[in-house]
């Protein structure tokens, strides 16, 4: 890999990585579900213009947009919202990498390697240290629903393996349209039209940068230059890459948000991140996937928010 190429996939990953710092920001500008709707309707509305017609069947970028845009990304914010650390929110939905596998040998019949198998052990046991420090310092139950969204991401990967797109920004661009509206359905049905009317007519700089970084930072710039890479080089050179992310996380957090980085949960990432690069270890010769949040799905390794 170029030493430009090589900067530009460590920039993708710390711009993923502080991507959850700027969503803590924003929940303090908006409700979560309005927040996350906000995120792709300013991604998508401008930008399908420019990418052209969608490269994969309407089912696909259906079914990735409900199950990334709507499930994952709702989730996430709600459960950030109730008390998960950016930061360790960064590092827990890493655990998506094991759902992925096991969701890929269940609906399609493909086999973990032993050493992935491990991998996945070793991923779960820092997943549960995380939950034991989480426990002793905050709410679970921001907890369970990262850890959720975790689980929606997996699924969204078998779907994005099942669309094989050729291009990872227009397929993104495309899947960004499906969540606009049920998002702000659910906003209204569940956070109130006036909390929602508040938060818009109480837009300052601070609230609008933060949507516009999630947007056009996070989910234009991120998938188009990781897919760019991915055309460039193969997913098994690239998807290390994102394991940087919860570094970026974590320690923008840290510096930004003053979230404390505990032993525990150290030992929580010293387990995760090699967890995860053991379960995303691959024998057969690797295949270029596009990813649906920045990773190459099923077998490689994970990426960000």
């Amino acid at each position: 890999m170029r030493p430009s190429h090589l900067f530009l996939a460590v920039l993708v990953a710390a711009v993923w990585g502080v991507n959850f710092t700027v969503i803590e920001i924003g929940l303090d500008h908006f409700p979560p579900l309005l927040f996350s709707a906000l995120r792709f309707l300013v991604a998508a509305l401008p930008a399908v213009f420019l990418v052209g017609r969608p490269n994969v069947a309407w089912k696909w970028i259906l079914g990735v947009g409900l199950a990334l845009g709507v499930a994952k990304f709702g989730l996430l914010f709600v459960g950030m919202d109730a008390g998960m650390p950016g930061g360790l929110s960064s590092l827990v939905l890493q655990v998506q990498a094991v759902f992925t596998a096991l969701f890929a040998f269940a609906l399609l019949g493909e086999r973990p390697s032993k050493i992935r198998l491990v991998g996945m052990a070793v991923a779960l046991a820092g997943i549960g240290v995380a939950a034991v420090d989480e426990g002793a310092s905050g709410p679970l139950g921001g907890f369970a629903l990262v850890v959720a969204a975790a689980a929606c991401w997996g699924v969204s990967n078998i779907l994005t393996r099942k669309a094989s797109p050729p291009d990872a920004l227009n397929f993104m661009i495309w899947v960004s349209t499906v969540p606009v509206l049920p998002l702000l359905a659910l906003s209204l049905l569940l956070e109130g039209p006036s909390r929602d009317l508040d938060a818009l007519r109480g837009l300052d700089w601070q609230g609008a940068g933060t949507v516009l970084f999630v947007a056009w930072i996070a989910t234009v710039f991120g998938f188009g230059a990781w897919g760019w890479l991915l055309r460039r080089h193969p997913a098994s050179t690239v998807a290390p890459f994102s394991l940087l992310v919860p570094v970026f996380g974590m320690s923008s957090a840290a510096l930004f948000l003053g979230e404390s980085v505990t032993p525990l949960r150290w030992c929580a990432a010293a387990l995760l991140v090699g967890g995860v690069a053991l379960a995303s270890v691959s024998l057969r010769r690797p295949t270029a996937q596009v990813p649906p949040a920045g990773v190459p799905a099923p077998g490689a390794a994970v990426g960000r928010s």
